[in-house]
């Protein structure tokens, strides 16, 4: 009866933490459906709203940069108009927990443009802050 009991309590606590990841995993989905959305609108600054706020945001290209208004400044002057920043998608190749408050992302990026498409891959770094699942770490290259 023990062992039953035991059992039972296991598959409780696996099918939570099941469904929370799935809920998790979503925000993030959302989270990149958000940055899609906004970059293809030509809105930089509603694009950022997904990263930490923060001066501890790493941002790592070719040089690596820290802090929210770094990278904002990096984007734009990256992709100062239209044509530069073309029409952004994602291709997410793997959604990873890490913990409770951590996320693990890898995925491709390209931009369709006129003067030339551009990708490459990405790996992020989720943190779940205020309740809210913000970026605190990009490497895109």
């Amino acid at each position: 009866m023990k062992r039953i009991i035991i059992a039972c309590s296991l598959i409780v606590v696996c099918s939570f933490c099941q469904a929370q990841t799935s809920a998790d995993e979503a925000a993030i989905r959302k989270v990149m459906d958000k940055q899609t959305e906004a970059w293809n609108r030509g809105d930089v600054d509603a694009f950022m709203q997904t990263y930490w706020k923060n001066d501890s945001l790493l941002f790592v290209s070719n040089p690596p940069t820290y802090g929210w208004q770094t990278t904002l400044d990096r984007y734009k002057k990256a992709y100062p108009d239209a044509a530069a920043m073309g029409k952004l998608s994602f291709n997410l190749l793997q959604l990873k927990p890490l913990s409770p408050e951590y996320y693990f992302v890898l995925g491709q990026w390209h931009l369709k443009r006129s003067i030339g498409d551009v990708g490459g891959y990405f790996t992020l770094l989720f943190r779940k802050i205020n309740g809210e699942w913000l970026i605190i770490a990009d490497h895109s290259s």
